[in-house]
């Protein structure tokens, strides 16, 4: 169910509860996800105009004790890596607005208790910068706070040997998150972005701040099914639509389908890459030489939700979260991506490079069809190489 349909769970207080944590030596072991029933948007949309709003999706109440799935059974739903070296000589950037204070300590609590390796300033593997590369933070927004969070976290679990680059824009506009986009790019090889509005008239001017020679770029294509959204519209980005994976009793992985909410749908604004108006399944949307969204997918149902720790007080709350949106594939894409070292951009997804899991199931407002669809492009990455 999309946000749009969630609207009237807005006005409903949150339970506020509040938990120390001690973080064990050890990883927790695999455990299946919760239910995902009650979930809602951290950042409600729509957003205002010139505004964009974040696409991270959260069981509202917080627990002691992670909740949702750990990076071993991501992997394992994929056949990911497991190395802990995983992406080493890269470098994700992502890209948020306001600041998470506790964005570093969170990172290492979620490292701590799944068995990752310490990612911390003092070691090289972490940085934070504003939108123009200084330390003179945004303020916190406790929505945003959770998005950061997730996507450092999650980038952070699939290739643990990257170096995680957060840049934080000074507000939602447009204009702030693209200047920090402009800084990213300069200094990092794969850029993700959870973050984005409705498309707009004159949305094609800002396309090139989604382009730099030799950095690959990913955006969360929505959590409001069709249409589609911007920048994820924007022909220079790899766009992350969403999935929902369910799991045996024993938490081996029973099936993927197409999540109900996941963005999708033909751009009014943007033009089909040739790798993609030329990919033989393009024709089966019917989006008549527009860019189609979807490019690709991974797990976002908030029912299939991943773990995700914030000590920053979200809705008066502190501790481990399952999160799901959009927001967790896109980060997870990047974090694939820094494994392969590849320039995984719509030449690459487009062509015979990757070993995708073809979504055949599910609704987005558009079917999921074989070969490639509105509700979750090509489908999900699969395997450990490239």
């Amino acid at each position: 169910m999309s946000y749009k349909r969630f609207s009237a769970l807005f006005m409903v207080a949150v339970l506020v509860m509040s938990f120390s944590y001690s973080r064990p030596a050890q990883a927790a072991p695999i455990s299946n996800p919760g239910n995902g029933n009650g979930a809602k948007p951290v950042c409600p949309g729509p957003a205002a105009p010139g505004d964009s709003h974040c696409y991270a999706w959260v069981r509202p109440n917080a627990s002691a004790s992670p909740v949702g799935l750990t990076p071993a059974q991501m992997k394992a739903a994929y056949g990911f890596s497991t190395s802990n070296t995983a992406g080493a000589g890269m470098t994700i950037a992502i890209v948020d607005a306001y600041d998470l204070p506790t964005a570093e300590k969170d990172l290492n609590v979620f490292s701590k208790q799944f068995g990752l390796p310490e990612c911390t300033t003092a070691n090289g593997c972490f940085k934070k910068v504003n939108q123009t590369g200084g330390t003179k933070y945004p303020r916190y927004n406790s929505g945003w706070g959770l998005e950061i969070a997730l996507d450092i976290e999650w980038a952070h679990a699939i290739a643990p040997g990257a170096k995680i680059l957060l840049v934080e824009a000074s507000s939602n506009s447009f204009a702030n998150l693209l200047a920090a986009e402009d800084y990213a790019a300069a200094h990092a090889n794969y850029v993700s972005n959870s973050w984005g509005a409705s498309e707009f008239s004159g949305q094609t001017a800002y396309d090139s701040h989604f382009s730099r020679p030799g950095v690959s770029f990913f955006v969360s294509a929505g959590d409001a099914g069709l249409p589609a959204d911007y920048p994820s519209s924007s022909p220079n980005v790899i766009s992350v639509g969403g999935t929902r994976l369910t799991f045996n009793s024993d938490g081996s992985l029973l099936s993927e389908t197409g999540w109900s909410s996941g963005g999708g749908g033909c751009s009014l604004y943007e033009t089909a890459t040739s790798a993609q108006s030329g990919f033989s399944g393009y024709a089966q949307v019917n989006c008549a030489g527009k860019r189609a969204t979807p490019d690709v997918s991974l797990d976002a149902d908030p029912y299939s939700g991943a773990a995700v720790y914030d000590s920053s007080n979200y809705q008066g709350q502190k501790g481990w979260y399952q999160v799901g949106g959009t927001s967790l594939s896109s980060p997870m894409w990047a974090g694939r991506a820094a494994v392969s070292g590849a320039l995984v951009n719509a030449a690459y997804v487009y062509g015979n490079n990757v070993t995708y899991r073809d979504i055949t199931s599910g609704n987005n407002g558009a079917s999921c069809l074989g070969g490639f669809d509105l509700c979750s492009g090509r489908g999900s990455w699969t395997g450990a190489t490239p």
